[in-house]
């Protein structure tokens, strides 16, 4: 592969967008980065990995969340503040192992607003996958045990975190077309030819690119 290309992917649970993302991965021949990212923010910081763990994709609720934003600017909280091992600061973390990652390889980047942290660099490509809740549930069943309602109420409530996530972060709307470079529908176009649609956006957007 020429060039170097980023694509991240952002996705509804149940719509089969981490699968893709491997997929993806797999047919470039670059690596496939989603909860490793925990991982190598912990050992950027020296932040247990648990921690990490525990805020992945989701902020903690309060009566003032839905006024209050922190949007990522790059800052990092020094190790002596008292907020080192706050929620955000461990956001600031996985934000510098994503930009440090963009900078060094090609490779695929699932979810954690990595389409907003990495806005600025015009070798990343933005993917949104979607699909109606009916198809979600139906991807969802063949990986949980549970009644159809209850899973429907597990994919609404993960969808609504990940929402909430984006939001506190980045001060957009997780869902907003407009913060993407490419939005599919899943349920219509099936995994392989998800993959397919965004190898031939990166031959238009990016031309010296090549497998």
């Amino acid at each position: 592969m020429s060039g170097r290309v980023v694509i991240t992917i952002a996705r509804q649970y149940g719509s089969g967008g981490r699968t893709i993302g491997e997929m993806l991965a797999k047919r470039l021949g670059i690596h496939y980065y989603d909860k490793e990212l925990l991982r190598l923010a912990s050992e950027e910081s020296g932040i247990n990995e648990s921690l990490f763990v525990n805020m992945d994709e989701k902020v903690k609720m309060s009566h003032l969340f839905k006024i209050v934003k922190n949007v990522y600017h790059g800052q990092l909280i020094p190790p002596e503040s008292e907020e080192f091992v706050s929620d955000d600061n461990l956001f600031n973390y996985q934000a510098k192992v994503i930009k440090q990652l963009a900078e060094e390889e090609a490779c695929v980047i699932i979810g954690r607003c990595a389409d907003y942290v990495l806005r600025d660099n015009d070798h990343v490509l933005s993917v949104f996958v979607h699909a109606p809740l009916d198809y979600c549930i139906e991807q969802a069943a063949q990986k949980l045990s549970m009644p159809s309602k209850d899973l429907e109420k597990y994919i609404i409530k993960t969808d609504k975190r990940r929402a909430e996530y984006y939001r506190y972060h980045t001060g957009r709307e997780w869902t907003d077309a407009r913060n993407y470079d490419l939005c599919l529908d899943s349920s219509k176009l099936g995994m392989e030819r998800c993959v397919e649609e965004i190898i031939s956006y990166i031959k238009v957007r990016f031309p010296d690119w090549s497998s």
